[in-house]
């Protein structure tokens, strides 16, 4: 059975075996050393404080996990957050990340978030396919911004306003 619920700090393994699978071999994440339970775990409350951090479960085995952070530290920006989604390479194909992304977007709506932002890291056409299903649009494309497995890695911005 399949559910999705808010993170509690028990997930910090799982979430760190599926975030450390990207950070070692791809260049999705911009994190070049893996994270260990530790710092996942301090993450984990640090986000999940203000915002929410979903995970979704099949027969108790964490498949992924969405979820929002502050766009950016000034007042102004109160209404915008950027989303993070990431899945169990198991996972992928299967619904898992829209169905987080339903949910992650209810509790935001709720919260009172205006604006969606995803930044991804090319070329990713998973997450593309993902965003745009979703309703995201793409609104800005940062060519060689970031460097990783000897290679220079673009990052496009979508958005989605709620």
């Amino acid at each position: 059975m399949t559910k999705i619920r808010l993170v509690n700090a028990a997930d910090a393994e799982a979430i760190c075996n599926i975030y450390n699978y990207y950070v070692s071999n791809s260049i999705i994440s911009f994190e070049e050393v893996e994270v260990n339970v530790s710092e996942m775990s301090r993450r984990i409350v640090s986000v999940s404080e203000a915002l929410p951090w979903l995970v979704i479960e099949t027969d108790g085995i964490v498949d992924g996990y969405a979820y929002a952070t502050k766009w950016r530290e000034r007042s102004a920006y109160r209404f915008s957050v950027e989303l993070s989604v990431y899945l169990a390479p198991a996972a992928i194909g299967k619904g898992c990340g829209v169905l987080l992304y339903e949910k992650l977007f209810e509790r935001l709506t709720q919260l009172g978030v205006h604006l969606l932002i995803a930044g991804i890291a090319l070329p990713n056409e998973n997450s593309i396919k993902l965003h745009e299903k979703m309703g995201f649009i793409k609104v800005a494309h940062f060519a060689e911004v970031g460097f990783k497995n000897n290679q220079w890695v673009d990052v496009a911005y979508w958005q989605k306003f709620l």
